[in-house]
């Protein structure tokens, strides 16, 4: 156990936490000091144990041994309600609103909660809720139902909930996963002032950027084990990827594949799709063996497109070919007939069963094969399930272990196991690595390479434009519900430059080329 002389200067610090579920030490010994008015990271792979270590300081879970101390004096935290009387707040990741209540009741809940007016008075709580939206430049009714708003508009109503109870010690768990650019933007000025005022932030984050743009010192952690609390003014990204994953990671991105795809026949085709007014005369191919990306701001319509495609979203025009042959596509049944699978950005939400097992999981697309008269063969389901295990290397301390126990990163996996299962011909990915940590990133890379490799068919959805890059073969640029251009990484001009310029409405004509690799490595060597 390691701890700071940070005398007079601490707002707040844990020593020698440990906590342990049935099978796993989450925590093994931890200790973190955070000063007044700093923003400290938290970093570390899926399953390390940053989520665990806040859920304590946030009284979620209660530790097994180890000390909580605010301002200097030692305190007892037995429930959330505890930690917002020290003056602790938590914007949660996932989503925690009240879906069928108003903006305004969700951000003063506590208030309605605890009956601090007799009368509950609703006009002030609109009142202030549009003070704080006002701060993000949010055009949100506070009147309004969550269940109307977007993803990442829950995520600002999440972000000044915690802001309205004027905590001194703000606890921030992947705050930007879910938000655009310019939110992102508006979020970080916000924290920028909260620090001016002398609000401490722990801030959990996969964004290595976000680190070195906010933070002044950043804690990792390994396997549920302090592994060092470094400035980031004093380090670099390679030193804290290497310190998190145990090893060094040489390259996210695996090889891609030299050889020209577009000589063959498609797999699949998709020639003028059109939805309404949401997109139109959206068309594209992917070959086998190919990574094809599908990139545009947010409000594009990528995601709407492919679910279209494989019947989840409607779709008022167009044709898909596979092999060269029109199919009718009117339910996602048909899509997985014909060997289409779609992954969805919102794994908890639409992709797993969380309180099921990995067993259940990975088979649940499977079963058709997997029956033996009218029961379903339990051994072969659970060799299948094994099988996945192992080839997408799935961390779990059994194959009856429940998906909610998993670290978001494995959840990922087994939500890609359960559509390898049934071995497509096309795999549909909406931002299949968000949220997850460096090293879990990498695996998953390697993972749909080689699986390109074999002669599957892939389109990705991803906000990550260094992925994109890294990962596409050739990349289909959304702006406003329409291709705005295709880029292809062979030509030399598959750069970030062009994509966002694209992205952005501008035409391929104006659009920057950027640098070729070879002219890339030339300005290195000068």
């Amino acid at each position: 156990m390691r701890r700071e002389s940070l005398s007079g200067q601490t707002a707040l610090e844990v020593i020698g936490i440990t906590k342990t579920f049935p099978g796993t030490r989450a925590l093994d010994d931890v200790s973190l000091a955070v000063r007044k008015g700093e923003v400290h990271a938290v970093v570390g792979e899926n399953g390390a144990g940053k989520s665990t270590l806040m859920k304590i300081i946030d009284g979620i879970h209660l530790p097994d041994c180890g000390e909580i101390r605010v301002d200097e004096q030692p305190i007892m935290i037995r429930n959330p309600q505890d930690a917002q009387r020290q003056g602790i707040g938590f914007v949660h990741q996932e989503i925690a609103l009240c879906q069928h209540l108003s903006v305004a009741e969700n951000v003063f809940m506590a208030d309605i909660n605890t009956g601090k007016f007799p009368l509950i008075p609703f006009n002030r709580y609109r009142a202030e809720t549009r003070k704080l939206l006002d701060q993000f430049h949010a055009k949100i009714d506070p009147s309004a139902h969550v269940s109307t708003l977007s993803i990442s508009n829950q995520q600002i109503v999440e972000i000044i909930k915690a802001l309205s109870r004027q905590c001194r010690i703000l606890i921030f768990d992947e705050p930007t996963a879910a938000l655009t650019e310019d939110e992102t933007d508006v979020l970080f000025e916000i924290i920028g002032k909260l620090k001016s005022q002398g609000i401490s932030i722990l801030y959990i984050t996969h964004r290595m950027p976000e680190i070195f743009r906010l933070c002044d010192r950043v804690t990792i952690l390994r396997d549920g084990k302090l592994i060092e609390t470094l400035n980031v003014a004093e380090t670099n990204e390679v030193a804290i990827v290497n310190r998190m994953v145990g090893r060094h990671i040489e390259d996210l991105y695996p090889p891609k594949d030299a050889a020209e795809h577009e000589d063959t026949v498609p797999v699949l085709a998709v020639e003028n799709l059109g939805s309404f007014d949401r997109f139109r005369d959206i068309s594209f191919t992917v070959y086998p063996g190919e990574i094809l990306g599908l990139t545009g701001l947010v409000g594009a319509g990528r995601s709407e497109v492919l679910k279209a495609v494989c019947g989840l979203y409607p779709k008022t025009c167009g044709e898909i070919r596979l092999q060269g042959k029109p199919i009718e596509i009117r339910g996602y049944r048909d899509a997985i007939r014909h060997g289409i699978v779609y992954l969805t950005e919102d794994r908890k939400s639409e992709g797993l069963f969380l309180r099921m097992n990995v067993i259940r999981n990975i088979a649940a697309m499977s079963l058709a094969r997997l029956i033996s008269g009218f029961l379903v063969d339990r051994r072969q389901e659970a060799q299948l399930a094994s099988k996945h295990v192992e080839s997408t290397r799935i961390r779990c301390s059994s194959l009856v272990q429940s998906l909610e126990s998993l670290s978001g990163g494995n959840q990922q996996k087994v939500l890609l196991s359960k559509l390898l299962a049934i071995e497509p011909r096309v795999l549909f990915l909406d931002e299949p690595t968000r949220g997850i940590d460096v090293g879990a990133k990498s695996e998953i890379h390697l993972l749909l390479r080689n699986l390109a490799n074999s002669g599957v068919a892939i389109v990705m959805i991803s906000s990550d434009m260094p992925e994109v890059i890294g990962m596409c073969d050739r990349v289909v640029v959304m702006y406003e519900g329409t291709v705005a251009g295709t880029v292809r990484d062979s030509d030399g001009h598959l750069n970030e430059e062009t994509l966002i310029h694209l992205a952005s409405g501008l035409s391929v004509a104006t659009a920057p080329a950027g640098p070729t690799p070879v002219e890339r490595e030339e300005r290195e060597k000068g």
